[in-house]
């Protein structure tokens, strides 16, 4: 509509939220949005030019969304944006979890500040190829709450796309906090002019964590927003035989440990166990996972990667689980993950290109 939407509670002859007699005209009587619609500011928003004329060098926008918070998406973004930069793309990653900025850490970037250029707000680097900016660079005690309302909020949202100098970049990875809220729509509204690729879906595979999912597919599906794949995290905990703990129940209800006895007992009696991995399911996966809800829903699966504590440990630490051997039952899933990623939305071709 010329005048801009209108809302669905709107009377019936609404002139649109654009209009300038928004809220003023006889139709607007006794509608409930009069006053705002009154109030609120007409036309094009300015910042959105500036938004546009920013996001001119950034090739590819990908946002990182989940149904659910504790799911493993800021730490699926993190090793996202590792991997990109490994393969010597150029990698901006903005944390717009206002609230609960965990990328800083999981970045290894803790304790880092901000800084002012003639360009804009410079990007906190780990690598010259990997640059991070989150409002936990801002915050003055890392222990300090954000309470903030949602246009405060977006606000913040709208100077990272507007004042953020990121240079040229292959990839543009949003960390978005878990749910379909203000923040979201922020990013899709002010993102919407300069294109955004599509957004990845992080779950866990029970059946609580895809209630929500589902939601937020029809988010996007709802906005206009691609979506990319479904990643099924923490699907199963998997690791080395040998880096488990081994108990006995006592007959007194007493956990003794007897790892010791157990690796020596293999070593010597069966040394090939040592090599395997074990895993076990930890949430109910007995409805299908993620992988049918994207059959379902019609979306892409990207695959699953297992609850690994080496990998847990990665994020604590700040570094990438693709550098060493350490995270065995991961590092090959996120691989194989974002290797289909980029296949199937054609950036490989970029890796062709910036090699010939």
């Amino acid at each position: 509509m010329e005048n801009g939407e209108i809302p669905e509670n709107a009377n019936e002859h609404c002139p649109g939220t654009q209009s300038d007699s928004a809220g003023k005209s006889d139709a607007c009587e006794g509608c409930p949005n009069q006053e705002v619609c009154a109030t609120a500011p007409k036309g094009p928003d300015p910042d959105l030019v500036a938004i546009t004329e920013r996001m001119a060098t950034v090739k590819h926008k990908i946002l990182v969304l989940s149904g659910k918070g504790g799911v493993g998406k800021s730490t699926f973004s993190a090793q996202l944006s590792f991997a990109l930069a490994a393969m010597d793309f150029q990698v901006g990653l903005l944390d717009i979890d206002i609230c609960g900025p965990s990328i800083p850490k999981m970045l290894g970037l803790e304790g880092q500040d901000v800084h002012q250029s003639n360009l804009g707000w410079s990007p906190v680097y780990v690598e010259s190829n990997l640059g991070v900016m989150s409002i936990g660079f801002m915050l003055p005690n890392p222990d300090e709450a954000v309470i903030w309302r949602g246009p405060r909020k977006n606000g913040l949202i709208k100077q990272f796309l507007k004042d953020v100098y990121w240079g040229e970049l292959d990839f543009l990875i949003v960390d978005a906090p878990p749910g379909t809220s203000d923040e979201h729509i922020s990013i899709v509204q002010l993102l919407e002019a300069t294109g955004i690729d599509g957004a990845i879906i992080v779950t866990t595979p029970q059946e609580v964590s895809l209630i929500d999912v589902r939601k937020e597919v029809s988010f996007c599906k709802k906005v206009g927003v691609q979506v990319l794949g479904v990643v099924e995290n923490m699907s199963g905990l998997c690791q080395p035989v040998m880096d488990f703990k081994f108990t006995k129940m006592t007959e007194t209800g007493e956990q003794r440990d007897v790892t010791e006895w157990f690796k020596e007992y293999v070593r010597e009696n069966a040394p090939e166990i040592q090599n395997l991995f074990a895993c076990s399911e930890v949430f109910d996966s007995s409805g299908g996972g993620a992988e049918r809800m994207s059959r379902e829903m019609g979306v892409p699966f990207l695959g699953k990667v297992p609850l690994d504590p080496q990998l847990c440990k990665a994020a604590e630490e700040g570094r990438s689980c693709f550098i060493d051997k350490k995270c065995g039952a991961s590092a090959p899933a996120l691989k194989m993950i974002i290797e289909k990623l980029i296949e199937n939305q054609g950036f490989s071709r970029m890796l062709v290109a910036d090699g010939a």
